[in-house]
């Protein structure tokens, strides 16, 4: 993987958590940040507790990068199929971009609702009701395993990388890309609430999705022609 990689994946989850990311978890911030954030607390204790959450999510991402990338790697065994798995990827990419903008419903299909599961309900309940520093962490652990079309595009990403390291950092740079726009979604609730910013946002992250989608799918007809190509050879 190259910078250029780095870059887009850095662009796509930036522009896409003001956006997707926004509608999906602002929910969660919201009700813990009224919840289980005393007024008492002083900004650095409340700072601490919002990037405890957010770094709670980021391992989760790794985890299921590191899962998905050594997927990838067991299923690729020649440059064939790791053409095909490219292919595969960039197509659903450009799936996930025309789903931001509304044209299909491809998001729509494959976000379940495993949050109204018992299992969940009980575990968010009990860390929500919970003001322990851990628990925030805890919960931002939970809120990673949430079903998100946005994530699942980067497990993609991830997967294709055929590597658990590249798979982890994958999903770590996308993990850290979100922070931004949820960790201040409690300080401008308003704005970003506001139907014409999360329109504009998630726009331009469905044309970078798209563009990106355009170059993985370059990448796996490269591998297709090109026999000595490595997975990691990205152009």
């Amino acid at each position: 993987m190259e910078t250029v990689d780095f870059i887009s994946i850095i662009t796509i989850a930036f522009l896409g958590s003001f956006g997707h990311c926004i509608g999906m978890c602002g929910g969660i911030v919201i009700a813990y940040s009224s919840t289980k954030i005393e007024q008492t607390w002083g900004k650095t204790q409340q700072t601490f507790a919002h990037l405890l959450y957010s770094f709670g999510r980021i391992l989760t991402y790794a985890i299921l990068g590191a899962v998905f990338g050594y997927l990838g790697g067991v299923a690729t065994f020649s440059n064939t199929a790791n053409g095909i798995l490219w292919l595969v990827a960039g197509s659903a990419m450009l799936l996930t971009g025309l789903s931001l903008l509304g044209k299909v419903k491809f998001l729509t299909l494959i976000e379940h609702s495993f949050s109204s599961s018992t299992w969940y309900k009980e575990n968010f309940k009990a860390l929500l009701s919970s003001q322990t520093l851990l628990s925030f962490f805890l919960l931002g652990m939970l809120n990673g395993l949430l079903p998100c079309g946005f994530v699942y595009f980067f497990a993609i990403t991830a997967a294709s990388t055929a590597s658990p390291f590249y798979g982890a950092v994958v999903m770590i740079i996308f993990g850290l890309s979100t922070i931004p726009a949820l960790f201040s979604l409690g300080f401008f609730v308003g704005l970003f609430k506001q139907t014409g910013l999360r329109n504009i946002m998630i726009k331009l992250a469905a044309v970078s999705v798209i563009i990106y989608g355009g170059y993985t799918i370059y990448n796996g007809y490269d591998y297709l022609i090109s026999p000595d190509r490595t997975i990691l050879e990205c152009h």
